[in-house]
């Protein structure tokens, strides 16, 4: 490689590395100019996406309230923050234990959500727990509790603050949806139904809300990448459905946490009521499942059978 090719692979190197840089810097003024001062409340802290979330906000001085199901890692997730921040510019998290999938503790834990800072101007839903089997391979009791976590755990939290943020005239509430709120695949029926509910929820609560300067956004992405292949809160259940296209997960078809984060940031700042995070892929299925409904329903079973037929007798 001769001189002017090293100097011109340097300088590809360097604007890179400026473009990156300036991309930060307007990311950390976005942050402190959109969340600075508010009380911001994440659902579920303790998942990768919420671990993001909390980083970005607490950095951009957000007065947040961190949930989730196990105290002992809200706690060691709370004194990372503290740890890699400056004391000056931010504010300590205010911790609370939630677990939709336990609905009768969810009306004290309101009480206590209210309580932190006596008011709230951000709800950031991301609970979700999601599960993969054939409809007769799942018991009712599990379908109740994917509705717990996924419908009426977030309901009954929204419902128990909406007084509050009625009276304040403002607040954003943000739902983190998968793309199953709006596009149903087999062996998925009691997960795509938990989030279809939870969609409608929200987009009819968009509308009963704004008079009262209530923003509702709703964020449908197709999955978000995680270190492990399967996330923690998925159940996989016996199923023919190992091999079927539908299930295979590209990474460079998903999202990292750290861009939905970054999304759900812009969000905040644009008040943009509907976003689809989905490759080209999902969103042409979304376009079929609407003007050609019989062929996506010939795809999909299509898709079951060739499972069915490639399907390997346990031992």
């Amino acid at each position: 490689m001769d001189v002017t090719s090293v100097w011109l692979v340097l300088s590809v190197v360097a604007v890179a590395a400026g473009v990156f840089y300036l991309y930060s810097l307007i990311l950390r003024h976005l942050a402190k100019t959109t969340v600075r001062n508010k009380v911001v409340l994440i659902t579920d802290s303790l998942s990768t996406l919420g671990n993001e979330c909390a980083q970005l906000f607490h950095t951009g001085g957000a007065r947040l309230i961190l949930c989730g199901s196990n105290w002992e890692k809200l706690e060691t997730l709370a004194e990372r923050l503290m740890t890699e921040s400056d004391p000056a510019l931010t504010f300590p998290p205010k911790l609370v234990e939630l677990d939709f999938s336990n609905m009768e503790s969810v009306p004290d834990v309101i009480s206590e959500i209210l309580e932190c800072y006596g008011c709230l101007d951000v709800l950031i839903f991301n609970s979700s727990m999601k599960v993969k089997a054939p409809v007769q391979c799942l018991s009712l009791e599990m379908d109740r509790i994917v509705m717990d976590v996924n419908y009426f755990g977030p309901i009954t939290l929204v419902k128990g603050v909406l007084s509050s943020l009625i009276c304040r005239r403002t607040g954003h509430i943000l739902l983190v949806n998968s793309i199953q709120g709006k596009l149903t695949m087999p062996f998925r029926a009691t997960y795509a139904a938990s989030k279809h509910a939870v969609q409608a929820f929200f987009d009819c609560l968009r509308a009963e809300v704004q008079e009262y300067g209530i923003t509702v956004s709703t964020v449908n992405h197709t999955f978000i990448k995680t270190p492990s292949t399967n996330s923690e809160d998925e159940i996989t259940a016996k199923s023919t459905a190992k091999n079927m296209v539908c299930n295979v997960k590209p990474n460079s078809l998903g999202v990292t946490p750290k861009e939905m984060a970054t999304e759900l940031l812009k969000t905040l700042n644009s008040k943009k009521k509907e976003i689809l995070m989905a490759h080209s892929i999902s969103k042409a299925a979304l376009y079929v499942r609407s003007l050609f409904p019989n062929l996506f329903f010939a795809i999909m079973a299509k898709g079951v059978r060739n499972t069915a037929a490639v399907e390997m007798p346990d031992d």
